[in-house]
């Protein structure tokens, strides 16, 4: 009873509300109780001569274990994954085949040995969360919803994997941050289908749910194009190979949030499309821009938009709208007469090109928002003041102060804006190490990173954390050749498992990090 009631101060003190937690069919406490010690013993009451269980050991580490005395669970031949629900088959059949059980499917019996996965549809709970219970030589793990059993299975196959078997007691865990995600940037280096298939693979058994493809840039254009195939590089992946991977992704509870970036970083379509590409006054080519004064440039980029909501049907979707070269000059306006003649015209006599841009971002934002998808662009694509202001549901991805006219997080935090946090200073894998970037170490991460720490290395007021909604390691291929695919693999092993870590759960680590990495090694 002792552990039991710490394990519950433990979790009012991390600051994790009732209802967070799922609650299983197989845990004896009672549907209003806000304390783990209201659970009793189970019948029959294993032999006193078992030690009291011991936290599991894991990544991202469970955040409340009631411990219990008892022989815990381990798989065996003739074991049985069992369902209540049938939306719940492909989470057993995987789970199954991971550990050597035999899928049953819906069963009403109980036997010896069983791993049974149920829904409880608690309303009132985070749908990532869930229960599991280790008791009376079975093993229940119980959720609002599929993702949350899920993570359950990823728990328990954590526990066999590093110790053989799972303790007995009860897990009540949920993520602090609802997004966990990679990005991976194959437009400026080309990957191979597999490659990215046994990253989603990884990412799922860290239980991140997001994997960000940036797919366009000035090097390349990287997948398969119906309406536009002019701008596809020579090197792609083809359509069936992405829905190959998205449906991957789906089986795992991981998003793929795409990211056409404009109105910068156009090149490859550029390539194709030349008089759509910005000139200054003296008429030189801008890099990478387009001229967002013709409606010529807004088509194709919508094109682009409304045939790729049909390859990625998840409900997220990044737009850029960074590093817009236009306005990286002294004077945009005397340097761009085309674009401030236009801004005029759309917006009225004292609108600049900074509110043209802005109009541009929103645009798109249409485009995605009629396909169901909320919206995400660069924090550099926001600009201060001005006519037009860039739309309220548009989530800001903050990843750096550096920028001209850079602006604090909290300005953007203080305008009411829900942030994604993929800080350059920590969370960027930049191939080649250019300019001062340096790749970053899951050390670093581990002990000095928290969602909060947007920029730099300071963390913004504890007031705003309901509006960080995540964050998101990112790899980018400024120097293609400066890595394989096996040393990026390799090199951003133990970053992912330290960002995933302080995103499920931002407080202070229990494990020290040689801990830490040795339990990762012992996890494969």
């Amino acid at each position: 009873m002792v552990a039991a009631v710490a394990a519950g101060v433990l979790v009012a003190a991390s600051g994790v509300g009732v209802g967070l937690w799922a609650t299983s069919g197989d845990d004896d406490s009672s549907a209003d109780s806000t304390s783990a010690a209201s659970t009793r013993s189970p019948s029959p009451v294993p032999t006193r001569s078992y030690p009291l269980s011991k936290a599991p050991r894991t990544i991202p580490a469970v955040r409340e274990h009631t411990a219990e005395r008892g022989p815990g669970w381990r798989p065996a031949r003739g074991h049985r994954v069992v369902v209540d629900d049938p939306a719940l088959a492909d989470e057993g059949r995987l789970v199954a085949g991971e550990l050597g059980l035999t899928y049953a499917g819906e069963q009403d019996d109980e036997r010896d040995g069983d791993l049974r996965l149920e829904l409880n549809r608690d309303a009132g709970a985070n749908p990532e969360s869930y229960t599991m219970t280790v008791r009376g030589g079975r093993v229940t793990v119980a959720a609002p919803a599929e993702a949350g059993v899920f993570y359950g299975t990823r728990t328990l196959k954590q526990e066999i994997k590093g110790a053989g078997s799972a303790p007995e007691g009860v897990v009540r865990d949920a993520p602090a941050k609802q997004r966990r995600g990679l990005m991976l940037d194959i437009a400026r280096k080309h990957y191979s289908a597999d490659w990215i298939e046994d990253r989603i693979r990884e990412l799922g058994d860290l239980k991140y749910n997001e994997f960000g493809l940036h797919f366009s840039d000035d090097q390349g254009f990287r997948i398969e194009s119906d309406s536009h195939p002019e701008i596809v590089s020579e090197r792609h992946l083809t359509k069936e190979q992405v829905k190959r991977i998205v449906d991957l992704a789906a089986s795992r509870h991981i998003t793929v949030v795409p990211e056409i970036d404009s109105p910068g970083h156009l090149g490859a379509v550029l390539a194709a499309h030349p008089d759509l590409q910005l000139r200054d006054a003296g008429g030189g080519t801008v890099r990478g821009a387009i001229d967002i004064s013709k409606p010529a440039s807004a088509q194709i980029v919508d094109d682009l938009l409304n045939e790729y909501a049909g390859l990625f049907p998840g409900g997220q979707w990044h737009l850029g709208a960074d590093e817009y070269q236009a306005l990286v000059v002294s004077d945009p306006e005397a340097s761009f007469p085309g674009l401030a003649a236009a801004a005029r015209r759309k917006h009225g006599a004292g609108a600049t090109v900074e509110d043209l841009t802005t109009g541009w971002l929103n645009d798109r934002a249409d485009t995605v928002r009629a396909h169901d998808r909320t919206p995400r662009a660069w924090n550099d694509g926001f600009f201060r003041g001005g006519s037009v202001r860039a739309a309220e549901d548009i989530q800001v991805a903050y990843w750096t102060g550096k920028e001209i006219g850079a602006r604090e997080p909290a300005v953007y935090l203080d305008e009411g804006r829900e942030v994604v946090n993929y800080n350059d200073e920590f969370l960027y894998y930049v191939l080649g190490e250019p300019q001062t970037f340096v790749y970053p170490t899951g050390e670093r991460i581990y002990e000095q990173w928290t969602p909060r720490v947007l920029r730099g290395t300071t963390a913004v007021p504890e007031r705003y954390d309901d509006q960080i909604l995540g964050g998101s390691f990112a790899v980018w291929g400024d120097l293609p050749r400066s890595q394989t695919q096996e040393q990026i693999a390799a090199g951003i092993r133990m970053p992912l498992r330290a960002t995933v870590q302080k995103l499920w759960d931002p407080g202070t680590p229990e494990l020290s990090w040689a801990e830490f990495r040795n339990l990762a090694a012992e996890l494969g």
